[in-house]
């Protein structure tokens, strides 16, 4: 089995990317008449994933494939085997009542992109090959899910503040009150993402070799 474990640590310098675009919200100011209701939040999700093509037959062909045909980030330079590209943004109304501004309707919205390897060569691959690809492509997507979950989970922890915040003097007030708090999600968004896959760079050796012999030992159990 020394040859999984091999692959694994060669593609263990391998690391997936986050590519996050900052939170920008932009607002009208709307004068009423009357009672201001609640402010209503709503967050809006939208999901992508593109597949990119790699050929190849053997471990040495697939890293290849993967090194040339990855997604590029600029933050690295680098290509990656799989990344995740994040964009928050959103409308929100400002209130105007009896002298002070409040928060109207709300709309937070990101928009996630996930990029991930599809192997061309999948069907006609070796036992042994198959196995270990299957592995890490399902590691490669797990890991890239997540990021689009703390992304998710930012975007909504932002709506409930939003919606939570309380009126100002006026809404050029609440607007600096607005942006400091959107820059603060974002900064707190970015530190989960970045601290995400510290967590998995290191534990990525031992995670893959444990897949690795939960599905053979599945297989073979299959086969007996």
């Amino acid at each position: 089995m020394s040859w999984i474990r091999s692959m694994a640590k060669r593609k263990g310098t391998l690391v997936c990317a986050t590519l996050v675009s900052r939170v920008i919200v932009s607002g009208m100011v709307l004068s009423v008449i009357g009672t201001t209701g609640m402010a209503q939040a709503e967050t809006i999700v939208r999901k992508s994933t593109v597949y990119f093509p790699i050929g190849g037959r053997t471990a040495t062909d697939l890293d290849h494939e993967l090194e040339r045909k990855g997604p590029h980030t600029v933050s690295t330079g680098t290509r990656h085997p799989g990344a995740t590209r994040i964009r928050f943004g959103g409308t929100m109304d400002y209130v105007r009542h009896q002298g002070r501004c409040a928060i109207g309707n709300i709309k937070v919205t990101v928009s996630i992109k996930v990029i991930v390897p599809r192997w061309k060569n999948r069907g006609s691959a070796n036992p042994q090959l198959g196995l270990i690809w299957d592995t890490l492509s399902a590691d490669i997507n797990r890991h890239e899910s997540r990021h689009a979950e703390i992304a998710v989970q930012h975007a909504r922890d932002l709506d409930q503040k939003l919606k939570a915040m309380p009126s100002a003097a006026s809404c050029e007030e609440l607007q600096e009150e607005v942006s400091v708090l959107t820059d603060q999600v974002t900064q707190e968004h970015d530190a989960d993402q970045l601290r995400f896959d510290r967590i998995e760079a290191v534990n990525f050796n031992d995670r893959i070799m444990r897949l690795l012999k939960y599905r053979y030992t599945k297989k073979q159990a299959h086969h007996d």
